[in-house]
């Protein structure tokens, strides 16, 4: 009889967690490499006016900064597809830790901006090899509840990263807070440095020798993709109406909320971290329910969300009302992102994953490289709400395509497409 125990619990398989080793290593090096971002961009418009740049020189900034993803990021996803991902993110955070240094040390906002441009080089690569990297760790089965569940870890920067920011600048001013956002990036350079040397972290697939014609090959084979006028197609649409929208806003609204909403820096960096809770959240359930139901419904749903949580921010006279509307809004924001990430990876090749990735991050940067300086021409000439109006309108108009354009094909057509 107790033999007969002992064989049973023998048989029963284990239960392999949903997340491997690799992805937990890989999520604590982002963890900390994304609090210093979040300090850093949650505060970086207020600590650009406390050097003297106006509300036009600071979206100046941006749209000069964002330059240098929309150069790199093609190249950085080819570079994931053909190196491999952590090499490529380890290369990235070495050159970019030096953008943090000058944020801390900058005595002017135009040599903040120069710290800018540089940290923008490691969103440029890790930015395509992030949720490539995410998709081939995991099953295609669970692979929602796999992308739902890294991007709530994940997002946890979000709640810490600018309440500390908010904490520090209101206690001791910008630059000290700008030291410890130095120190947490610094601490994730050195660990990924060490993923991409480590053996236990080596890739699957051999590294390839870049050249020029297999670029060529690549990208040529992402665009008959991306133009084919399936699912890629209108994902790339409503990802380009969004983030032109997002942009116009991204680096307005701590002021928004300084100037029209009265609230002191740390009240900013809590209301910043209400969003970052409800993007935790959303995110585990968003995944969870990609699996279960379907992406395109979650997606939809997403979008509807995020309007509401817009339309309530512009009318918030409080600061509990302010929270309840970043909340909701971040509710939308972290729906979006794991059933958008599952989709991409569902109807994207393993092998031109980094690349689609980045040529995403290129083409919308190209349609969103004037924004900020749009946003702020919105703001001065026109109202400080026009901008996030015009974010409103992205939104619901987002809502019609993705529920009826994100069907996905059978998989027989899915092999033809992909051919």
């Amino acid at each position: 009889m107790g033999a007969g125990v002992v064989n049973d619990n023998l048989s029963k398989p284990k239960k392999t967690p949903i997340l491997n080793a690799n992805l937990r290593w890989f999520l604590l090096a982002m963890i900390l490499a994304n609090i210093a971002g979040q300090m850093a961009y949650s505060m970086l418009s207020l600590y650009l006016v406390d050097l003297g740049a106006s509300v036009g020189q600071v979206g100046l900034v941006f749209t000069v900064a964002s330059l240098i993803p929309m150069a790199l990021q093609i190249l950085g996803g080819w570079l994931s597809d053909t190196i491999g991902r952590l090499r490529v993110i380890a290369l990235g955070s070495a050159i970019s830790v030096f953008g943090y240094l000058l944020f801390f040390v900058s005595p002017s906002w135009e040599w903040v901006m120069l710290g800018l441009c540089i940290e923008y080089v490691s969103n440029s690569v890790v930015g395509p090899s992030f949720s490539a990297y995410i998709a081939e760790q995991s099953a295609e089965a669970e692979r929602g509840r796999v992308f739902g569940l890294t991007k709530s870890i994940y997002m946890t920067v979000t709640v810490i990263g600018p309440a500390l920011a908010g904490f520090l600048a209101f206690r001791f001013g910008f630059r000290p807070m700008m030291l410890v956002a130095f120190v947490f990036y610094a601490l994730a350079t050195a660990m990924r440095v060490w993923m991409g040397t480590a053996e236990r972290f080596a890739p699957k697939k051999d590294a390839e020798k870049p050249s020029l014609a297999g670029l060529k090959t690549q990208v040529a084979a992402i665009f008959t993709l991306l133009f084919a006028g399936g699912v890629l197609t209108w994902i790339w649409v409503t990802d380009a109406i969004g983030d032109t929208a997002f942009n116009l806003i991204g680096q307005l609204y701590p002021i928004y909320l300084s100037d029209i909403g009265k609230l002191n820096v740390q009240q900013i960096g809590l209301v910043n971290s209400a969003w970052g809770v409800a993007v935790i959240l959303a995110s585990f359930l968003a995944g969870w329910l990609s699996d279960r139901l379907n992406e395109r419904a979650v997606i939809a749903g997403g979008f509807l969300i995020e309007a509401l949580g817009m339309l309530l921010l512009l009318r918030a006279e409080s600061f509990l009302v302010f929270a309840a509307a970043m909340a909701v809004f971040g509710f939308g924001v972290g729906s979006l992102m794991p059933a958008y990430d599952s989709l991409i990876s569902k109807v994207v090749p393993e092998d031109r994953r980094g690349l689609a990735y980045g040529l995403f991050g290129t083409s919308l940067g190209i349609l969103s490289l004037p924004m900020p300086w749009i946003g702020a021409q919105l703001w001065e000439r026109i109202h400080p709400q026009a901008p996030f109006w015009v974010t409103v309108a992205a939104c619901a108009i987002s809502v019609p395509i993705a529920w009826l354009k994100f069907r996905q094909p059978g998989k027989s057509e899915a092999k033809e497409i992909l051919a």
